[in-house]
Formats: C-alpha cells, sequence, structure tokens
C-alpha cells in the first residue's frame, strides 16, 4: 500500500461536525511550540468521522443491500453492479484509503502527540481497534505493522487476519488501561461519540472486545472462550455509541451525503425480504424504516418492497423507500439527521445474550435478549410495543422453534435474527458480518440477477486496485465467495 501524504478530506467533514465548539480548540493564544492540546482535539474528531464515514457509506450502503434491507430501484443504476454480486476492485480505493490515510493516520498521530492528553489516546487506541476490526472484517489478511509508516515504501506486507485480531485485543486493553475519568487533561466536545466521558468509553472497550472474541468463537474456540470469560462483571454499553450529525453542508449523515452527491437520486428501495419478515410479525419498526405508500386498491398506507435483485423489471406497483431514520430518503433533508451507529445499545445486549447463553458469562439470557428487542424498538420510537411484540411475534420467540437445530443454535437463531432486524438500516455491515459468521438470519435470498453460482453469496470485499497496482508484496486478488479466516 502507498502510503498516501496527503489529507483526504477527513479534517474538513469532521471539523463541520463539532463546529459548535471548534473555536476553543483554534485560540490564537496557544502556544505555537506546544501544539500538543490543538493537533490531538482536531485529529481526533477527524479519525472517527472518517471511520463512519466508511461505515455508513460505502461499507454501509453496499452491505444494506447484501443484508438485504434493501435492494436497487429499477428506475435507477448506481448499485447494479452490487446488487448483482460484482463489485470490482476499484470500488474499494476510497473505503481502503478513507480508512488507512485517514482514519488510522490521524489515530497514529492522537497517539504520538498525546503527551499529558492521555484520555485522548485511550480514545484513539479504542477506535483504532474498532477501525481495524471493520477493516479486516472486510479484507480478511490486510497491512499492519508497516500499514502507516511514513517514507513512501511500495511494499508493505500482509498481516494474516487472526494476528490481526491479537493486535485489536491489544490496543483495546492499551486504550482501557489510559482511561482515567479524574485526569486533568479532559476530552470534551472533540469526542464525536461520548463528548469525552471515559466511563462510556469503557463500557465501549469492553462491548468491543466481547464482538470480537465472538466473532472467533468457532475459527478459535478456546481463545475466544476464554477471553469472553474474563469480560465477566464488566461493563457493557448501556446506550448507542453513535455521531450525531446535522443538516448543514458537510456534516450531512455519509450515506445521504452519497444520494446528494448523486443528485437525490433514490437508488436505494425496500427489500421484499426485511419487509416480509417485519409484515409478518406485525413489526411496528416496519413505517420508522421504511416510507409508506398507499395501495390504489384499499386505500391504506402500506409499506411495498421489491424482491431482490429484481431491478431489471418494471414494477406496476408503488414501492417503499428507506426512510429519514436511518439516512436513505434522498427526498428528504432530514435524513441528513440520522446517526451513524459505531455498536448499538441493542447490539451490546445481543452479546451478552449470546455469551450467556453459550454459558460463557453470568446473566439471564432471555433477559438480556429481551432487553436487546426493547431497546431496538426504543430506538424506532415505539419502545411502548416492545413488550406486545416479544409476547406474540412469531419471530421473538426464545429459543427459536426449529426442529432441525440443537438447543444453542435455536437460540443463536433467535438472537442473530433479532439482532438482523435491529441493525436493519443502521449497522449495516456488521449484519452482514454476523450473518458470515453464524449463518443467521437464514431466509435471505439469492439476488435475482447474481452473477455467482447456485447457492454462493459474497462473503469478503475485494481488494483495491490500487494495492495491486503499487503494493510489490500484493498477496493477489480474492474472490467474493472466498471467506475470511474466522469464516472457514
Amino acid at each position: 500500500m502507498r502510503k498516501l501524504n496527503i489529507k483526504l478530506m477527513t479534517l474538513a467533514f469532521a471539523m463541520v461536525a463539532f463546529a459548535s465548539g471548534c473555536k476553543k480548540f483554534l485560540d490564537i493564544n496557544e502556544s505555537p511550540n506546544q501544539p500538543t492540546d490543538a493537533d490531538v482535539k482536531l485529529l481526533l474528531p477527524s479519525a472517527q468521522a472518517a471511520t463512519a464515514h466508511v461505515q455508513a457509506n460505502q461499507f454501509g450502503i453496499n452491505s444494506g443491500l447484501w443484508a438485504q434491507y434493501w435492494t436497487q430501484n429499477p428506475y435507477s443504476s448506481q448499485y447494479r453492479t452490487n446488487e448483482r454480486h460484482l463489485n470490482q476492485p476499484s470500488t474499494a480505493n476510497t473505503p481502503w484509503s478513507l480508512l488507512y490515510a485517514g482514519a488510522l493516520q490521524d489515530y497514529k498521530n492522537v497517539l504520538e502527540k498525546a503527551g499529558n492528553y492521555t484520555q485522548h489516546a485511550a480514545i484513539a487506541y479504542i477506535m483504532k481497534a474498532y477501525t481495524f476490526q471493520l477493516i479486516t472484517d472486510a479484507w480478511g489478511d490486510v497491512p499492519l505493522t508497516e500499514a502507516l509508516n511514513e517514507g513512501g515504501s511500495l511494499s508493505i506486507a500482509y498481516t494474516a487476519q487472526k494476528q490481526v485480531y491479537d493486535s485489536i485485543f491489544a490496543w483495546i486493553d492499551k486504550g482501557t488501561a489510559l482511561i482515567d475519568p479524574a485526569s486533568q487533561y479532559v476530552v470534551a466536545d472533540e469526542d464525536l461519540v461520548f463528548q469525552g466521558d471515559m466511563d462510556k468509553w469503557t463500557a465501549f472497550a469492553n462491548t468491543l472486545k466481547l464482538r470480537a472474541y465472538l466473532r472467533l468463537v468457532r475459527v478459535d474456540s478456546v481463545f475466544a472462550v476464554n477471553g469472553v470469560k474474563t469480560l465477566t462483571g464488566k461493563p457493557f454499553l448501556t446506550e448507542s455509541a453513535q455521531i450525531q450529525y446535522s443538516t448543514t453542508g458537510g456534516n450531512e449523515n455519509p450515506m445521504f451525503a452519497e444520494i446528494l452527491g448523486l443528485g437525490r437520486t433514490q437508488n436505494l428501495v425496500a427489500s421484499t425480504t426485511s419487509v416480509q419478515v417485519l409484515t409478518d410479525n406485525d413489526d411496528p419498526r416496519l413505517t420508522n424504516l421504511y416510507t409508506t405508500v398507499t395501495s390504489a386498491t384499499t386505500g391504506a398506507d402500506t409499506v411495498t418492497g421489491i424482491t431482490q435483485g429484481f431491478y431489471n423489471q418494471s414494477p406496476t406497483y408503488e414501492f417503499s423507500y428507506p426512510n429519514i431514520a436511518t439516512g436513505g430518503l434522498g427526498s428528504d433533508n432530514r435524513s441528513a439527521l440520522a446517526p451513524v451507529v459505531f455498536i448499538s445499545e441493542a447490539e451490546s445486549h445481543f452479546l451478552q445474550a449470546e455469551a450467556q447463553a453459550r454459558g460463557l458469562i453470568a446473566g439471564n439470557e432471555e433477559a438480556s435478549y429481551e432487553a436487546g428487542i426493547t431497546a431496538s424498538f426504543d430506538a424506532n420510537n415505539v419502545g411502548s410495543d416492545a413488550a406486545g411484540y416479544i409476547a406474540n411475534a412469531p419471530i421473538a420467540e426464545y429459543p427459536a422453534v426449529d426442529a432441525n437445530l440443537d438447543l444453542l443454535q435455536r437460540k443463536l437463531k433467535a438472537i442473530i435474527t433479532q439482532k438482523w432486524l435491529a441493525m436493519n438500516g443502521w449497522q449495516t455491515f456488521e449484519a452482514w458480518t454476523e450473518w458470515r459468521r453464524t449463518g443467521f438470519p437464514d431466509f435471505l435470498v439469492r439476488s435475482r440477477t447474481s452473477a455467482l453460482a447456485a447457492g454462493q453469496f459474497p462473503v469478503r470485499w475485494p481488494y483495491p486496485e490500487t494495492e495491486a497496482n503499487t503494493n510489490g508484496s500484493f498477496p493477489g486478488h480474492q474472490t467474493l465467495v472466498t471467506p475470511v479466516w474466522w469464516d472457514k
């Protein structure tokens, strides 16, 4: 990977994101000989914004198609290649650069310049771990130890995914060890996620570590099981870790910003896969996640999807779009306000439910499962309906009813399927990744236009074209159906 020596666009993006408090970070009376304060407080939000941008834009849109929350609009064409599962290496150039030369370079600079600002360093370590998990879960083996070296080497070695995960755990530990809520060198609004609340960063670190250990539970079970057990009694997230956006130019939700850049063309429409499950279970989250259309026959407002990959047909009916809550409705500026969620409260509860179901940490697994559903309902502004849904919706039954599965698998089926429902629109990359890990939900359908062989689905991102062209140690392209290490 060729080291880029320019800042891509993330600093400007992040600067707007905390513009309300920006002046105090640019005080002209600050000593130019001691720039640590200013540098660190500018670099941290820049890095966080870059991570969020890729997660919600390039990764988020593509994963929303592959996780079957959305499909391509028949009357436009932007994501037909994604829907056909023909993603080319060139499509990976931008997210790779934004993550490596943007986010990770800035986290590195925070760590190098932190000095007394150890709380900023703590966040940088934790977010570096989060970002590398995003990267390795997309691409598998990736540049690691030499990836951010200055000097422009054109031969950067790739590190096996197992070692990347080892580093992820090490960075979480380093960050957690630095957390000191009593430190006089406080973090404030420059932290776009928790505004400097270090207790919440402790909970985020524990939750991220739980996610990472469970990711490895099939491929490196002893390591993963022992790792989860070390988290017994530690705090996990009780609120979502997310970045809020505004309607100010340059500070919109990244997916909505992509839609604006395409002239508000509504490429994404509701997928029948998701709509049908929500409808069949009388799920009140349905109308928060998708727009409604008025039935020509009954006059009722309904949510209507399109079969996955059916863009080459011309439907004779109106269909729904992603709603403003998740940032996907191009015609409505309120989509700009949708948050980018790093780890949701619902995910935190579902992770705990899985660990409890596996007997790895203490706690009531069913209570954690129901807490995850309730948190998702709260996020969709229908919290008062959660209890009725849990009691009556067939898909909410715990464990799931399935004669072909043993008890643990029935528990996992219920937990991961509800996680998939909770991540609709907000955490699409994580939903697709958990499907790769577990096979749940088990009702995803083959895209009608998929170029893959029967029974095949995409299980990785292609390596970028820039790597093949410039990195002397590039290991070679992989097909979309070649699983990453933990998926084997």
